[in-house]
């Protein structure tokens, strides 16, 4: 199972969307729905998919209005199919109307992610190679997201510039070169932090493990590319596949001997799950 969401965390983003969406408030709902009506909700899976998000959805429904009561019906994680009802809210039909669209784009989304995640991941059934997420996530929804890749089964990259070096192409072009800068980032790094640099050719790559780059980041490399390039590392560094990878191909790099494979499209273009809420 994921790792559970920071419930504070959740909170303050739930929050952002709420004021995005609601404001000063629910005009709508307000003219049209008598205050004190109660209703009862279902949340339905409109086609297949994997849910992620519900823990997110109850904070929206719980933030809008403490009184409402969610009830999750299966867990994030779960594989279900066009139909099914998920989850159930019951509460002032104008708390549930008002926090309807929030909660169903939080679920819509993450669901998303964590249904493409698994096709990816199921993908390289058989292979030693672990898909993972990257930092090409929307602003403001990078932890919701990278949990949504957990569920899916993925591995979550570094999160941020704070949390991993990652020399890419420009930041070896200001260094001057792959040697100066794991040079410069090994004097600076504590010692439990692994040095990533990125490589799009056998030349960098040889310069890379002589700098004793831990692990070496295969840049937008054919399969046969790849391949090669593992014979190369032999073992000195872990090896990561990274650019153009798609459902058709990855199975490719995986057989390639590849330890991880990085995907952004998981995040940034996973089609969302659809999911309507249902007054009874």
């Amino acid at each position: 199972m994921p790792a559970e969401l920071p419930e504070a965390l959740t909170e303050k983003i739930v929050a952002r969307a709420l004021e995005e969406d609601v404001g000063l408030g629910d005009v709508t709902t307000l003219a049209v729905v008598p205050p004190d009506q109660e209703a009862r909700a279902e949340v339905i899976a409109r086609r297949s998919g994997v849910v992620a998000g519900l823990p997110v959805m109850e904070i929206v429904f719980s933030s809008v209005d403490p009184d409402v009561q969610f009830e999750a019906l299966v867990e994030d994680g779960t594989q279900v199919i066009g139909g099914e009802v998920v989850a159930q809210v019951v509460g002032e039909a104008r708390s549930l109307l008002t926090a309807e669209r929030t909660a169903l784009n939080f679920l819509q989304r993450l669901s998303g992610i964590a249904t493409l995640t698994t096709e990816y991941v199921g993908a390289l059934a058989g292979t030693k190679a672990q898909i993972l997420d990257t930092r090409k996530t929307t602003p403001g929804l990078r932890l919701l997201e990278k949990y949504a890749v957990e569920v899916g089964g993925g591995r979550n990259h570094r999160f941020g510039l704070f949390d991993g070096i990652l020399i890419k192409d420009n930041h070896i072009a200001a260094a001057g070169g792959i040697s100066a800068a794991v040079s410069r980032a090994r004097a600076s790094a504590h010692h439990l932090l692994k040095i990533e640099v990125e490589v799009t050719d056998l030349r960098e790559l040889e310069e890379a493990l002589s700098a004793r780059a831990d692990v070496v980041m295969l840049d937008n490399m054919s399969p046969q590319d790849v391949r090669r390039a593992v014979q190369t590392v032999a073992g000195r560094a872990l090896v990561e596949v990274s650019g153009g990878v798609t459902l058709e191909t990855v199975r490719a790099y995986a057989e390639s001997g590849a330890d991880f494979i990085s995907v952004g499209a998981l995040t940034h273009s996973a089609p969302a799950v659809d999911f309507s809420l249902e007054f009874r």
